[in-house]
């Protein structure tokens, strides 16, 4: 009769767990404008998908570090790989995403290019994230790409190939990596020579007492530079200690882009953009093309932070976003927002790719007379002179006191 009871005490708990999950998600539904939703196709999947693997995100991203891009992050990497005088002229490209999860930056960078336009490429660790990206294209008319999905490990065993059995390259490559995670047990089988010119920065080594903060990241990076086509474009979403880091692998790459002339830019996010991490990102945009001009953008100033449950988080109006995505497109330098500087400026700044070390300092300067700055003067002396004199009584206070003071057995 326990058993018996408990199995039905189980039965209840996971009819309610499946009802509040209904319930949920069509109170998602429940507010939607429907007309202007389904005219956007994507966004409307990506809204529901977010619902569905907000779990993942509530024990620090789960086992594979699983968070969700925010639309926001998507829509501006998208809106900056692919502008808007370019749509419509992109032809037969693949797309890419090593880290792809339920495809959200996927889908956006295939509506801005047309989804009839392009092939999508994904590889990811997590079965689930690939489940749910296999349902997202069909959803988003690119069934032609289900194939290319593969649920596995990219770092160790990157699938996709091409006819000769080499690494396969891409037109765009779009990923939101995971930061850090623990990959001790096949970090030593990436010591091999047919990996040496994939990670040409190096392997990050493990940390014996925080494996679950290793720069997997690192990884990444390397493995889409050497994916990308001869002129392809690539944006990736990384902690922001990446654009200012003094040596190590970091450097490295940073180093690598500037001295190849394949750096496009990078965008500073406001702080909390991702609610369930505390970590500061930047947007990477590398271009291949790109020889002249670099931009570098500030825009941790934006967004409105508003409260997700126990988080708090930062959302950005869509007028932030399109003054990112302008900035950004046509090369503008704005006070305090953005700088345009050439591949010799990020050598002499140390390879950093952070705009607040490139805007200038102001200094205001105040036109005052001899005599009002011998008062000014004046005053700050006696201000002083108060100052010292308070300190002088409030030392006499404190010596007075300890003289009182008694040992008390």
């Amino acid at each position: 009769m326990v058993c018996g009871a408990r199995s039905n005490a189980g039965w209840a708990a996971g009819r309610n767990r499946r009802d509040d999950f209904c319930r949920a998600l069509i109170s998602k539904l429940a507010g939607f404008n429907f007309e202007a939703i389904f005219a956007q196709k994507f966004d409307f999947f990506a809204t529901i998908f977010e619902y569905l693997i907000k779990d993942y995100n509530s024990n620090s991203g789960g086992k594979y570090a699983e968070y969700y891009t925010p639309h926001a992050v998507a829509r501006i990497m998208a809106d900056i790989l692919v502008p808007e005088e370019v749509r419509g002229q992109i032809r037969s490209v693949d797309v890419y995403d090593p880290s792809a999860g339920s495809g959200t930056l996927l889908m956006n960078v295939a509506h801005a290019i047309g989804e009839d336009k392009c092939m999508i490429y994904t590889q990811d660790i997590s079965q689930k994230s690939s489940n749910l990206l296999r349902l997202n294209l069909i959803l988003n008319n690119l069934v032609h790409s289900l194939n290319n999905v593969v649920q596995g490990n990219t770092i160790l065993l990157p699938a996709h190939k091409d006819a000769s059995g080499r690494l396969k390259k891409f037109d765009f490559i779009v990923s939101n990596p995971p930061f850090k995670l623990d990959f001790s047990d096949f970090r030593d089988q990436l010591e091999s020579d047919e990996n040496r010119e994939r990670f040409f920065a190096g392997i990050p080594k493990i940390k014996a007492k925080d494996t679950d903060k290793m720069e997997i990241y690192q990884l990444f990076i390397q493995h889409i530079l050497f994916s990308l086509k001869e002129n392809g474009k690539a944006a990736i979403v990384l902690p922001t200690g990446f654009i200012t880091a003094q040596s190590g692998i970091d450097k490295k790459i940073r180093e690598y882009l500037v001295e190849n002339k394949m750096l496009a830019g990078v965008v500073s996010m406001p702080s909390n953009i991702f609610a369930t991490t505390g970590t500061n990102v930047s947007i990477l945009f590398i271009d291949k093309s790109n020889k002249d001009k670099v931009v570098l953008i500030d825009a941790s100033g934006l967004g409105e932070k508003i409260k997700d449950g126990k988080n708090q988080k930062t959302v950005l109006s869509r007028a932030e976003e399109q003054k990112i995505c302008n900035t950004f497109t046509h090369k503008q330098a704005v006070e305090d927002f953005s700088v345009v500087v050439s591949y010799d400026e990020i050598k002499a700044k140390n390879y950093s790719l952070s705009a607040g070390q490139y805007f200038e300092v102001k200094i205001d300067y105040v036109d005052i007379s001899a005599d009002e700055f011998e008062q000014k003067m004046a005053g700050f002396s006696a201000d002083v002179d108060k100052l010292f004199t308070e300190s002088a009584e409030l030392e006499k206070q404190i010596k007075e006191k300890l003289q009182t003071l008694r040992f008390n057995g």
